[in-house]
């Protein structure tokens, strides 16, 4: 089993950065790999990245790519997300999720989740 708790969202302007924690409980986070995912309000929760147990592999959404870091300290049980440029579109509840080893872009590949913290920005 393992437990995630997300931090770092809020309000932040277009253009502005955020980062987003990821913090798990459990020996075996390491063990897992990791994604972000978001969900705006009246849509379906969507990839945003994923990263890889090792963290040697990671992936983006086309929408975030560029813009969007994810990572991770198996060290400290923590995931990252560093978000910069933000745009108004990018608002959303933002969920991390571990599961397969490897990671990856669907919903059905992660059966641990967090609550989700809420990114708002500004026009």
């Amino acid at each position: 089993q393992v437990q995630l708790v997300e931090s770092g969202g809020g309000l932040v302007q277009a253009g502005g950065s955020l980062r987003l924690s990821c913090a798990a409980s459990g020996r075996t986070f390491s063990t897992y790999g990791m994604g972000w995912f978001r969900q705006a309000p009246g849509k379906d929760r969507e990839f945003v990245a994923t990263i890889s147990w090792t963290g040697g592999s990671v992936d983006y959404a086309e929408s975030v790519k560029g813009r969007f870091t994810i990572s991770r300290d198996n060290a400290k049980n923590t995931g990252y997300l560093q978000m910069m440029n933000l745009k108004p579109e990018d608002t959303a509840v933002y969920y991390c999720a571990a599961g397969y080893a490897s990671g990856g872009r669907f919903v059905i590949s992660y059966p641990y989740w967090g609550q989700g913290t809420q990114v708002t920005v500004s026009s």
